[in-house]
């Protein structure tokens, strides 16, 4: 038997000269992604930078201009409804009915993405038990505070098991102890074998991914590890700059340009 070579790392996103265009106003142009599996995938950007449109796309919610788009092997743009079971998204407003119950919240979902009733017995006492929502379940979600909204928020995005998770800026207003908090559940879940793919105004976060791409004006201007990025930018013989203070000299940068 002929031993094969190292398997090529999978790819859960794929994206090429990406595209999208209001009329007169292009919101990104032509970008090039590229997301391993597994991995915690940073995007950062200043707000209107073309962040949440990129997002919009890769889930298959808004049609590209321009470019293709790959996700879990899946061709997006042609096939969108092929890859909407396999992945989860989580919003800055955490998508959650604010008139219903944390139990009421978790059935909706389990319902909308077909779980049988044994699966979301088992799903739901997994959530509750993650988000430390198993004394609130008859609680409205009106009435949790921004961190219990945030933790039941993830625990609807990710009821089904997705391979892939898009998380938009899911720590906005959140105080820094539930941040903390927040990001032990993701850490948790990437262990698991999710892969991730966030975006956060945070370095403080920023930090904890494997890679990361920071975009300005509807394009990529810097890609990968923390400490690449950092060191790219080190003066000769110097220490390299922090992460926030290399995100404000490459977005100056390309802003002047």
């Amino acid at each position: 038997m002929i031993a094969s070579g190292p398997a090529a790392p999978a790819t859960s996103v794929s994206v090429r000269g990406l595209t999208k265009s209001f009329g007169h106003v292009t919101a990104v142009r032509g970008i090039d992604l590229e997301v391993r599996a597994g991995e915690i995938f940073g995007f950062l950007g200043p707000n209107g930078s073309g962040k949440t449109t990129t997002i919009r796309m890769l889930t298959g919610a808004l049609r590209p201009t321009s470019g293709s788009v790959e996700v879990l092997g899946t061709d997006v743009v042609r096939h969108p409804d092929r890859i909407r079971c396999r992945i989860g998204y989580m919003s800055q407003r955490f998508s959650l009915f604010e008139d219903l119950t944390v139990d009421e919240n978790l059935r909706f979902y389990g319902g909308v993405y077909g779980l049988d009733a044994a699966t979301f017995a088992e799903r739901r006492e997994y959530i509750l038990r993650m988000a430390g929502l198993t004394d609130r379940v008859g609680e409205l979600a009106r009435n949790l505070s921004v961190g219990w909204r945030q933790r039941l928020a993830l625990g609807t995005a990710s009821i089904h098991r997705p391979e892939l998770l898009f998380l938009d800026e899911p720590t906005s207003g959140v105080d820094p102890v539930a941040r903390r908090r927040f990001w032990d559940l993701l850490t948790d879940l990437s262990e698991g074998g999710v892969t991730l793919f966030v975006t956060t105004h945070y370095m403080e976060e920023a930090i904890n991914c494997t890679r990361l791409a920071f975009m300005n004006r509807g394009r990529v201007i810097a890609d990968g590890s923390p400490r690449e990025i950092r060191d790219s930018l080190a003066e000769p013989g110097g220490p390299a700059p922090s992460l926030e203070e290399a995100f404000v000299a490459l977005t100056t940068r390309t802003g002047r340009r």
